[in-house]
């Protein structure tokens, strides 16, 4: 019996999953930036914080045993704890659309929120209400714009050894679709202290950069030269993905944050070393409860999350531009022909 493949949605994106849209801030000019996941159609939500060093908003209402265990927006941000603030315009303009968990006083939003830091690369500035609340106006459910753009502006990757050998990091995103009508969708912000590889051949995408233009070393010769060189372990606090798992299936809470979970098998595929102590690694899981499925269903799901994770993390990287002084690994390529 043949087995049909999984193969990518029709935009290779988190919006193939119906009712999910994503918005960006973005500056150029202070590298930095916010992107906003809606979903005003989640059924359930979770998250998995791994990193050691973590700057987070409402995580605690999608854990097991309170609540409400659901949201109508992710946010990723710039800024270190400060670009948490951008949550605050994410809630304010959900709720002057009427939607939030209802109350006597009105509506009030659930908005979860992850920052990594930024801070450095380009002005030390971030997102704050306004600039949430101009990324949540312009999400769409159509193209994701991915690279340099929200809350992949900013970031940076390959900085093991320092910051003078780090390539540009990006926002990424991809999906894949399975038997039955099954969608899963990722979206990554790309900001590893790691190197990125493909999480298929396992090839180095971005690597520290080495001495001749083109060269980087592999994760382990980073890692050496980290150990051996006794200087002070700025970079190691500098270092976080963040990651959004969409799905349309209608699975309870377990399942979801199972996803959330298996989510990071395919940021670890993807990015060496991933989860250090001062890192901020953190997925999330959203599903819209569209299509019903069973038990049997969960592993393939689990599945379908980490590839898409992984592919989404090398799009990120792969479509990032050069910017404040720092290039892309393709530019890095280029220069080495």
């Amino acid at each position: 019996m043949s087995v049909p493949p999984l193969v990518p949605g029709p935009r290779d994106a988190i919006t193939d999953v119906r009712g999910v849209r994503v918005g960006h801030w973005t500056s150029r000019r202070a590298a930095t930036g916010c992107t906003v996941i809606l979903c005003e159609t989640c059924e359930a939500a979770a998250v998995d914080v791994r990193g050691g060093a973590p700057a987070t908003h409402e995580t605690d209402a999608l854990a097991a045993g309170n609540l409400v265990r659901r949201c109508h927006a992710v946010v990723f941000a710039g800024g270190s704890a400060f670009g948490l603030a951008a949550t605050a315009g994410v809630a304010r303009w959900l709720a002057a659309r009427g939607t939030g968990v209802e109350t006597r006083s009105g509506p009030v939003p659930v908005v979860a929120g992850a920052a990594l830091l930024d801070l450095g690369v380009g002005r030390n500035a971030f997102p704050g209400p306004d600039e949430g609340e101009r990324a949540a106006a312009r999400a769409s459910g159509g193209a994701v714009a991915r690279g340099s753009v929200g809350a992949g502006a900013g970031a940076t990757v390959a900085k093991l050894p320092g910051a003078e050998r780090a390539l540009k990091g990006g926002l990424g995103t991809a999906s894949l679709a399975g038997p039955r009508g099954l969608v899963v969708g990722a979206l990554a912000a790309v900001n590893a202290i790691g190197a990125v590889l493909d999480p298929d051949t396992g090839a180095l995408l971005a690597g520290p950069r080495g001495d001749r233009p083109g060269e980087m070393r592999t994760p382990e010769a980073a890692a050496v030269a980290r150990a051996e060189c006794g200087e002070g372990a700025d970079e190691l606090r500098a270092g976080t993905t963040l990651v959004c798992v969409a799905a349309n299936a209608a699975i309870g809470h377990e399942g979801v944050q199972r996803l959330a979970v298996q989510a990071h098998d395919g940021l670890a595929r993807a990015i060496v070393p991933a989860h250090a102590l001062g890192d901020g690694d953190v997925a999330f899981a959203l599903t819209t409860g569209e299509l019903p499925v069973g038990d049997r269903d969960l592993t393939l799901l689990g599945l379908m999350a980490a590839r898409a994770v992984g592919r989404a993390i090398a799009d990120g990287v792969e479509r990032a531009e050069g910017l404040a002084g720092i290039p892309s690994a393709r530019e890095w390529r280029e220069r080495g022909r």
